[in-house]
């Protein structure tokens, strides 16, 4: 399927690990120029050399910390004009409200929460200026399930799920797509980590995690080009009237009612 990506370009932010590195090779893999941001700019810069020995395409970053001050506006500004803004930045830490201190929930929804918003202020006038674009949130099933586990992920991620619906009701009057994406477990480090979490509280050992992989559907997560490709679908014009909706990639999980 000829999705009609090459030349387009593409600013992921969170983009050196997991399934935002995972997007990047993605979209490389598409013939998209990409304009990369998260912490490490020894990560982002083998991300980028990875990316231009495989492609032909252009590949710039920014390091920073998106919670700093004045952060977006230098990304939004370093980048330049895109086509498809991704906000995949973002960790949200797990355990119920008492395993999470006021100053590390606030933390966690600096970036991702408030994080998210900043970058669609900056980048949504520049898109609507130039004739249109997408915007692509990766948000997590967690703001489905409402899990006592993962309390914090469940009350910001549905807040961006809110969020990206209320502005992608309207935002094809601009021509301009905003689509929220919600993946369950993904196979990367983050997940052990949170699997972890969870075995200690639920069953009193952290090294039992593995044990909870049997109750995922086909007892594993998810692969991460399972994500990353429908990224790539609704990003295309062949999803050109998906605006305003959340699509949730989680194998049946939260139909079920447990992030586990």
């Amino acid at each position: 399927m000829d999705l009609q990506l090459g030349g387009k370009r593409v600013l992921i932010t969170g983009a050196s690990q997991g399934i935002g590195e995972g997007l990047a090779h993605a979209f490389a893999g598409e013939g998209c120029h990409l304009h990369l941001t998260a912490r490490s700019a020894e990560k982002l810069d083998s991300l980028r050399t990875d990316i231009e020995t495989q492609h032909k395409v252009k590949v710039t970053s920014t390091a920073i910390d998106m919670t700093e001050r004045d952060a977006p506006e230098r990304i939004v500004n370093e980048a330049g004009d895109v086509d498809i803004l991704i906000n995949n930045a973002g960790v949200i830490p797990s355990g119920t409200i008492f395993d999470i201190s006021a100053d590390k929930w606030r933390d966690g929804w600096a970036l991702k929460g408030f994080g998210y918003a900043d970058m669609i202020r900056l980048v949504y006038p520049r898109m609507k200026q130039r004739g249109g674009g997408v915007i692509l949130n990766n948000i997590g099933n967690g703001g489905e399930i409402c899990d006592p586990q993962y309390i914090e992920g469940a009350a910001g991620n549905a807040s961006i799920m809110a969020m990206t619906r209320a502005l992608g009701g309207s935002s094809l009057d601009d021509n301009i797509r905003v689509v929220g994406v919600s993946p369950g477990p993904v196979d990367t480090t983050r997940i052990y980590n949170m699997l972890r979490k969870f075995a200690e509280n639920t069953l009193g050992d952290p090294t039992r995690y593995s044990e909870l992989l049997e109750k995922y559907p086909l007892q594993r997560p998810a692969r991460i080009h399972e994500i990353t490709d429908l990224f790539l679908f609704l990003a295309s014009f062949r999803s050109g009237y998906t605006s305003g909706t959340v699509i949730t990639v989680d194998g049946g999980i939260a139909s079920r009612r447990s992030v586990v």
